[in-house]
């Protein structure tokens, strides 16, 4: 499921990959003392036939392609450096006016100097006048009756402080790019904000969240008898008749080396040489044939690498065993009993170079912690078990290593170090992740499951790790946790 991951836009803006070498302009803007007012560039341009991309002023310049937000700083006289370091160059006409942006040598027009108000709200976490973060005050969340209880973080032991604290450290920039954040603790939701023009009703991008959800329906056609168990081998299942680089270890490959990363194929999202990286694989017309075409660097099982095109191949898996697209299994086994309507979430999941998604989900924060509730409810949702509890405990506990973190199938196990009363104290959460601060965390030792959303892709930090270890675990931890 290429994408889902380091970047939807690849570096940037899609298509634009390439370090960009300087180009003649049209006209350049005067050299003086003073650089242009970022205003000067504000508007929707074409990117690719039939598709826009947006500048945007705000205490900086960004660019918003599919939702996501891309930072541009200053490299000179109308010229921007993305967060991958490739420089775009803006034209201007005869009368100073940005007529584009330059990419390899052509063109892409300024076709309007207004942006949508979605892309505008980008630029501050709340609207003029709310933004003081002195002015907030907590407020419990509203009773959407949605199957969600709700409850005020004041009867908790996370306290109305934490969530002041959260709130007022996005209002004054400490937290850059955080769109929600949801609090569920001891049986009710106790804490609910949104920023930069997000909502409750509005879908999010859960990027490599959605392997997690890919996951829970491997787990589900297992308890349903479509699957044998995580033993099931892959290639079987397929229906290619022959495979690149043939190796007897392909046949071996089993359902619980793609969900452990530890497929031995030479896929690794996280190496600019391998051939099975997320860049590469996503321009393929086939993700699922493009990956098993991959060679083997390892026996099955045995060393594990962050790859996005096994996810493919698992979901293409389950397709074939319950002989029913993915997401019509997920409405029908997952989202359904979980009261979230076909008409509030999206996924594309078509595995080719057509599927510009890059086959992520979106769904509403709610609706995301909705399916943690799940999770730490052992798989079971208002009195109804959707998921085996074995297969929620199996899927969460460690199978192996990815990136020097516990990883289990297609959830994370990060070890947070919290300064509590009693001193420093470890204890280890496991996460549904994705890039630009997508999170869901399962803490049943908490009782607590914490949900993010968040624009910050492809940067080097977002705040939902620090959020978790500095503010919402220390006042839980007054006492010891138990093990996960």
């Amino acid at each position: 499921m290429p994408s889902i991951r380091a970047s939807l836009a690849l570096l940037l803006f899609a298509g634009l990959a390439l370090l960009l070498a300087p180009v003649p302009l049209t006209v350049v803007h005067a050299q003086t003392r003073t650089p242009p007012p970022l205003a000067d560039y504000v508007g929707t341009y074409t990117d690719a036939p039939h598709h826009t991309l947006e500048i945007v002023a705000g205490d900086g310049l960004f660019a918003v392609l599919d939702q996501a937000k891309y930072p541009l700083a200053r490299a000179g006289v109308d010229r921007f450096r993305t967060i991958a370091g490739s420089i775009v160059p803006f034209v201007r006409d005869a009368n100073g006016k940005i007529t584009g942006y330059m990419e390899n040598g052509r063109l892409h027009p300024r076709i309007s100097t207004t942006i949508t108000p979605e892309a505008a709200a980008l630029a501050h976490p709340r609207p003029p006048g709310q933004n003081n973060p002195a002015d907030y005050h907590y407020h419990p969340p509203a009773n959407l009756h949605d199957g969600i209880a709700v409850g005020s973080i004041a009867h908790t032991r996370l306290g109305v402080a934490t969530a002041n604290t959260i709130v007022r450290r996005v209002l004054d920039g400490t937290y850059k790019d955080l769109h929600s954040v949801l609090l569920y603790q001891d049986g009710k939701l106790v804490m609910e904000e949104y920023f930069y023009g997000y909502s409750a009703a509005r879908p999010h991008q859960l990027r490599s969240a959605t392997k997690s959800v890919v996951s829970a329906l491997a787990g589900i056609a297992i308890d349903r008898g479509a699957l044998t168990g995580i033993g099931e081998r892959i290639l079987p299942h397929m229906h290619y008749a022959t495979y690149g680089n043939p190796d007897p270890r392909k046949s071996q490959i089993t359902l619980d080396d793609l969900l452990s990363m530890t497929s031995g194929l030479d896929c690794n999202d996280h190496s600019s040489t391998s051939p099975g990286r997320e860049t590469v694989l996503d321009k393929q017309p086939d993700w699922v044939k493009a990956t098993l075409d991959l060679p083997m660097i390892a026996d099955p099982g045995v060393t594990a690498n962050y790859c996005s095109g096994g996810v493919s191949v698992v979901g293409r898996l389950i397709e074939n065993a319950v002989h029913m697209s993915l997401p019509r299994y997920a409405q029908t086994t997952l989202f359904g009993p979980l009261g979230i309507r076909r008409a509030d979430w999206s996924w594309n999941f078509n595995l080719t170079n057509a599927d510009k998604e890059y086959s992520q989900i979106y769904l509403r924060p709610r609706d995301m912690l909705k399916f943690g509730i799940l999770y730490l409810s052992n798989g079971r949702w208002r009195g109804r078990q959707i998921i085996s509890a074995a297969w929620v405990h199996t899927s969460l506990a460690q199978h192996s290593h990815v990136d020097n973190v516990g990883y289990g199938y297609f959830w994370w196990r990060h070890q947070f170090a919290v300064k509590a009363a009693a001193g420093v104290q470890q204890t280890v959460i496991a996460a549904a992740q994705g890039n630009g601060g997508q999170k869901i965390y399962i803490a049943p030792q908490f009782h607590l499951v914490a949900v993010f959303t968040g624009g910050g892709y492809n940067a080097d930090w977002t705040p939902p790790n620090t959020i978790m270890e500095k503010l919402v675990l220390p006042p839980l931890m007054s006492r010891a946790p138990q093990p996960l």
